[in-house]
């Protein structure tokens, strides 16, 4: 829905003089809502005893879960015309769960908040907002980063989406490119505690702790798609302490009518301030979609890890931890341009669902119970776009 950007401010209580520049603001958002069965599924995250993950007693769950397709969200973009092709642009997007209308972090504007330029040759933009990862890899997953079920946080890595960041984009023709440097991210990682100086890395004499940087490189071209990327990050856990976690991969897809492949690859290795690996692991991911007629359309994915080695902790003896992997499968129908209705499931092996596992990732609230090397989950929702 658009509207003159005093109007709409002003429906926000957020009139100023400056807004009367504007030429355009646009609210916008997303409302999904699905009912989830899952089975095998903790009541909590595993405490460590004796450098050993204990798993939490747990059981089936029946809900209405916070996301599904996509994750709830409302927004702000806008754009003023400054002449000679330069145009000023922003963006304010804060999450939320329809289960409960509970906001999904102690963030207004959790999910996106930043402003910058944009001209004939990119955009350039300063605040919090996705890495250069998440731009390369956006167009060669298979469920098209569907909360319900897809590995986002393993595939792109808990600081996928950054504060206190720089970032370009530009597009030539077929090709994208991406580029970003982190001031600090940590406390408003995905899923991640707060880290040395509460995640935001700007403390004199130490730069580096929890700064991170990233490129990415993608090719659209008719029906071939290809894509190159690369992400590092830096966590302290403790100030002046920084640990690394570093991540390169590409991937590849192709269309015939109105059917679509996709495979791809992510290597990884982070790891403690000390040396030693938190996680090494190697990633692969394969999947189709189909477009059954112009309202039906049906994905599959199948996500696999060789993990090398993991560690609970930064002094914990390494081990070699059993290799996840996972089936999806989405079918997806839109009754309007802006309402569709859809049924997604998915099987987890040797790990939660997303690849929530021990002694790896707690992320996403997937975390299976003791002695159970499986997890199922459907879920039945109806999403709508404004």
């Amino acid at each position: 829905m658009k509207k003159n950007g005093v109007l709409v401010l002003s429906a926000l209580g957020c009139i100023a003089g400056p807004a009367l520049a504007q030429s355009s603001v646009t609210i916008y958002g997303v409302m999904d809502a699905p009912v989830e069965y899952v089975n095998n599924v903790a009541r909590g995250v595993p405490t460590v005893v004796n450098n050993q993950l204990v798993s939490q007693p747990g059981g089936s769950r029946l809900s209405v879960a916070s996301a599904g397709l996509s994750s709830p969200r409302w927004g702000l973009r806008g754009q003023e015309d400054l002449g000679a092709g330069l145009s000023a642009v922003f963006v304010l997007e804060g999450g939320f769960g329809v289960d409960s209308g509970v906001m999904t972090s102690n963030r207004l504007f959790g999910r996106q908040a930043f402003v910058g330029l944009q001209g004939p040759y990119g955009r350039l933009t300063f605040g919090r907002q996705y890495t250069s990862i998440f731009d390369g890899l956006s167009n060669f997953t298979p469920t098209r980063y569907a909360v319900l079920y897809e590995p986002i946080a393993w595939q792109l890595g808990v600081n996928y989406r950054s504060d206190n960041t720089i970032k370009y984009l530009g597009n030539f023709g077929p090709l994208k490119a991406a580029a970003h440097f982190t001031f600090g991210a940590g406390a408003g990682a995905v899923g991640f505690t707060p880290l040395g100086n509460g995640g935001a890395g700007e403390t004199a004499g130490n730069f580096r702790d929890n700064a991170g940087y990233g490129a990415s490189l993608t090719y659209l071209g008719g029906s071939v798609g290809a894509t190159v990327v690369y992400d590092e990050w830096r966590p302290a856990v403790t100030t002046g302490q920084p640990g690394t976690v570093r991540k390169y991969g590409a991937a590849l897809s192709y269309e015939i009518g109105t059917v679509k492949a996709m495979a791809g690859y992510r290597w990884n290795r982070s790891s403690f301030a000390n040396g030693n690996t938190f996680v090494r692991d190697d990633y692969w991911w394969a999947g189709l979609t189909y477009r059954v007629t112009p309202a039906l359309g049906l994905s599959l994915g199948y996500y696999y890890a060789d993990i090398k080695e993991a560690r609970v902790g930064p002094t914990a003896p390494g081990t070699k931890p059993a290799n996840p992997w996972q089936v999806t499968f989405v079918a997806d129908y839109d009754l309007s341009k802006r309402t569709d209705v859809y049924v997604t499931t998915a099987y987890a092996r040797n790990a939660g669902l997303n690849f929530d596992s021990t002694p790896i990732s707690f992320a996403t609230g997937y975390i299976p119970t003791a002695g159970q090397k499986g997890m199922y989950g459907l879920a039945i929702g109806v999403r709508h776009k404004f």
